[in-house]
């Protein structure tokens, strides 16, 4: 979908390539520009994965992993990642991953799922239930220890993680705005009594605080939102039943991109950064675009 008036945001002749498949559920895709891959997970079978660039072959980095999902690059150029396993936010070390940080007001998080990384530092992340589900597809079985599903703040300075949005029935993809001052968050939960669910909400942002209740950003037309990624021009690139849906910083629809599975997250990347992965289901695809992540 797109008009005469959206500009250009796939390449010119660029097609959908699968770069890799053989995966359950892929998810949490990061860009590694030091190495030139893109490290993904494979969260039912417990296991990270790797596409290199310069040999288009994959391999695995970490099995078993505790089922990761969300991964971002910190300032420092280090990997943060969700852990629905150990039910924490971690930094992957020398030596393995870690921990940044697994509890909040005495009880641990349900399960960590995405993350953003602030202008200040400050790591901001969704804890839905899915790593604590008792079919133990994506973690261990469990059980809330907050019995809700908050999306929270850490604090490079204390160390401490507080929420910052308590009104998601489950919050899933995290992005900021160019600049930090809107945040998106998509909830991926579903109650007939709950209709701001199965949508992207926008808040507005002031430093360390959430301005406000959110609104109503987005709902796309096809399957949920689950990750997303946001580019130079503040266009929302979200992933969903049938393929990506880029939206405009107003919310309006610009264009689908079809990709043949259930696409789960985004990230800009390659070594000009137009290029835009997709974890779907059980594969990797890239498409190129005219523009690159904020």
């Amino acid at each position: 979908m797109s008009t005469a008036s959206t500009p250009a945001l796939i390449a010119s002749g660029a097609e959908l390539e699968r770069l890799a498949d053989g995966a359950v559920w892929s998810e949490g895709p990061v860009w590694l520009p030091e190495t030139r891959r893109l490290r993904w997970s494979d969260i039912p079978n417990d296991r990270i994965l790797e596409w290199d660039a310069r040999t288009g072959e994959v391999s695995t980095f970490r099995q078993p992993a505790e089922y990761t999902n969300g991964r971002a690059l910190d300032h420092e150029g280090r990997v943060v990642q969700c852990s629905h396993g150990r039910r924490a936010i971690e930094r992957e070390g020398a030596e393995g991953p870690e921990m940044i940080v697994d509890r909040w007001s005495g009880g641990r998080f349900n399960s960590p799922n995405d993350l953003a990384v602030a202008s200040d530092g400050a790591i901001w992340f969704t804890d839905p239930p899915y790593g604590i589900d008792p079919s133990g597809r994506e973690g261990h079985p469990g059980t809330s220890e907050y019995d809700a599903c908050y999306v929270f703040r850490w604090d490079p300075v204390t160390g401490e993680a507080v929420p910052v949005v308590t009104s998601m029935v489950h919050p899933n993809g995290i992005a900021f705005s160019p600049g930090g001052t809107r945040l998106y968050v998509a909830d991926t939960g579903f109650y007939a009594d709950r209709p701001e669910a199965q949508q992207i909400l926008v808040f507005e942002v002031d430093g360390a605080t959430v301005v406000g209740p959110g609104t109503e950003f987005a709902k796309p037309p096809v399957g949920a939102s689950d990750g997303f990624a946001v580019d130079r021009e503040g266009r929302l690139w979200s992933s969903a039943g049938d393929g990506i849906y880029v939206y405009a910083p107003d919310g309006e629809l610009l264009q689908h991109i079809p990709v043949p599975e259930t696409v789960s997250n985004c990230t800009f990347g390659g070594d000009d950064g137009h290029d835009l992965f997709i974890t779907a289901s059980t594969s990797l695809y890239r498409i190129r675009t005219t523009t690159t992540a904020a």
